[in-house]
């Protein structure tokens, strides 16, 4: 760890790794959170085996965790890094001309993504965790979807989604292609790396908020 925090080269890699990894995991969130919209049924039985399966709530929910903790530590400690190097200001410099305005502004889209993260933990995490195992009330494998279409019907929630969901399209337009810059993935694929990420920074947010409306306006 103490390699990591000192060699701006491992910072960034073990940066670039945790966002991989956490893209993965909101791929599969996303994908399992659309059938909600699909088939409750489907939606139930995916949540049910989520939530019960012993190598994810054991192995795969710490690692998550920490994958989710370490990635904006990480984040704060290259931004202050970053601001440091920095100290000396140039005349000649202008960061809107070398710098996108969302690879300026990933601490702060971070900070708001953080903040929704709190807000879905309080909503669905510690619920979970309040349910099973400090109420230890029997499993019901058909509670999850009511769970879910709950939660959507307060439009502030609704807007506080859709505004997070939004930065979080910003903050993945510039950290897709970073993140696998970092490690290493430059090359002939590098134009099909750009497109892809560029669906994805887009079409995955953009999803989660149709999730959210569908149910707030249906339920």
């Amino acid at each position: 760890m103490s390699g990591i925090l000192n060699s701006s080269i491992a910072r960034k890699v073990a940066m670039a790794l945790s966002a991989i990894f956490l893209l993965i995991f909101l791929l599969q969130h996303f994908l399992i959170n659309f059938t909600s919209v699909i088939s409750e049924n489907l939606f139930n039985e995916l949540s049910h085996f989520m939530g019960t399966n012993i190598l994810i709530q054991a192995v795969m929910q710490p690692v998550l965790i920490f994958a989710v903790v370490f990635h904006f530590v990480m984040g704060f400690i290259l931004e202050a890094k970053n601001k440091s190097a920095r100290k000396i200001k140039y005349v000649s410099y202008n960061g809107g001309a070398n710098s996108s305005w969302m690879s300026r502004n990933m601490i702060y889209s971070g900070l708001v993504i953080l903040a929704f993260l709190v807000l879905h933990f309080i909503d669905f995490w510690i619920p979970e965790m309040n349910y099973k195992y400090i109420q230890f009330n029997p499993e019901d494998p058909t509670r999850y979807y009511g769970e879910l279409v709950h939660k959507f019907e307060s439009p502030l929630r609704v807007g506080a989604y859709v505004v997070s969901f939004a930065l979080l399209s910003l903050h993945l337009l510039h950290g897709f292609q970073s993140s696998f810059q970092s490690v290493g993935c430059n090359g002939k694929y590098t134009p099909a790396l750009k497109a892809f990420g560029k669906y994805f920074a887009i079409l995955i947010p953009l999803g989660f908020i149709f999730i959210a409306l569908f149910h707030h306006f249906n339920h």
